[in-house]
């Protein structure tokens, strides 16, 4: 089950919501004060100029993270563009009839990697992912059988190629399933609820307009944070360029 954080545009709604009633709330609590003195609002202005520089460094740190992730995700479609590109040239390798079966296989599991990329549907994405592992096993034995005797170094080449494809595939789905942790989430909406109160304390006779300014500049942080973390469900995707270059030229 996914969480809030999967689905950016949600995650936007729901911050703005959530940071705006607080805000409210706070200015309604300064309501009993109306004419604190100017020793007590210096005092509230610097403990809410810490809050949001510590917001600023946190949000700041997870951008970082996220935008690290992301590159994590490009580096690694390339990379198993690459693993499947020279195991269709090393197949050369192989005796005639292998090389074709492998051929033809490699050429059925580019496809489905490019799927997993563009798949946005979970149930279909459990079925391309059992497909996915099925066709590993076969590329494996379809390899493994033609060296088993007594491979050559040039057949050895092309096992050690085919354990490359196998690799770069569950790199790749590390590097999806790693995203940024819940705590921090809950670090930085718990900081953000703590700004968005305190702002609206500190308001007071300046007007409510102003109210919904930071909540609207902070989940629009949180928009772009989740936008290049949510590798599936983000306006900000990984296009898997690489992989459908590849099928273009094995002709699929």
């Amino acid at each position: 089950m996914e969480n809030l954080t999967h689905y950016p545009l949600l995650l936007f709604v729901v911050s703005f919501l959530a940071l705006s009633v607080v805000a409210i709330a706070g200015s309604w609590l300064r309501r009993p004060f109306p004419n604190a003195d100017d020793e007590r609002n210096e005092h509230l202005g610097i403990i809410l100029a810490s809050t949001l520089t510590l917001l600023g460094l946190i949000i700041g740190f997870s951008f970082s993270m996220a935008s690290n992730r992301y590159d994590q995700r490009k580096n690694f479609e390339e990379a198993e563009a690459n693993a499947i590109g020279t195991e269709i040239l090393r197949a050369d390798f192989l005796p005639t009839a292998d090389a074709a079966n492998v051929r033809k296989l490699l050429a059925e599991y580019t496809g489905l990697r490019i799927q997993f990329y563009l798949n946005r549907d979970d149930d279909q994405r459990k079925q391309i992912g059992d497909r996915t592992a099925r066709l590993q096993t076969a590329l494996w034995s379809a390899v493994r059988s033609s060296s088993a005797a007594q491979p050559t170094p040039v057949e050895a080449l092309a096992l050690a190629g085919m354990n490359d494809v196998i690799n770069s595939q569950g790199y790749t789905q590390a590097a999806f399933w790693n995203r940024i942790p819940t705590a921090a989430w809950f670090l930085m909406a718990v900081i953000a609820l703590c700004s968005s109160a305190l702002m609206g304390y500190r308001s007071g006779k300046a007007g409510r307009s102003l109210l919904f300014v930071l909540p609207l500049i902070v989940s629009f942080a949180f928009l772009l944070i989740a936008d290049i973390d949510a590798p599936r469900h983000g306006l900000i995707e990984v296009r898997p360029q690489n992989l459908e270059s590849l099928a273009k030229s094995l002709g699929n």
